[in-house]
């Protein structure tokens, strides 16, 4: 074979794998959509807002709540010697 009837061969069988490729794809798909219809696009549980308990005095719009991971403005400040009760916001 020449290497032209090569190259058509091998774009021939490569749309042909894409094509089965994305037929089973589109079975396993609606199998699972059978299987169990609300895993597909489920919500978050919703919580409860919670509030901020920090602020930084630079900034006051930047808030954090204490939960997750620490805001890059806290943790350059705590590594510039400063406490985390320093940046605490009073309650009323």
């Amino acid at each position: 074979m020449s290497i032209d009837q090569l190259w058509s061969l091998h774009e021939l069988i490569a749309s042909d794998l894409a094509r089965k490729l994305m037929e089973e794809k589109a079975k396993l798909d609606q199998r699972l959509k059978r299987i169990n219809p609300g895993a597909m696009g489920h919500a978050r549980r919703p919580y409860p807002r919670v509030s901020p308990k920090f602020r930084n005095p630079a900034r006051p719009s930047e808030t954090w709540a204490g939960r997750g991971k620490q805001p890059r403005w806290l943790t350059a400040a705590l590594r510039s010697g400063k406490r985390l009760d320093d940046f605490r916001i009073q309650s009323k």
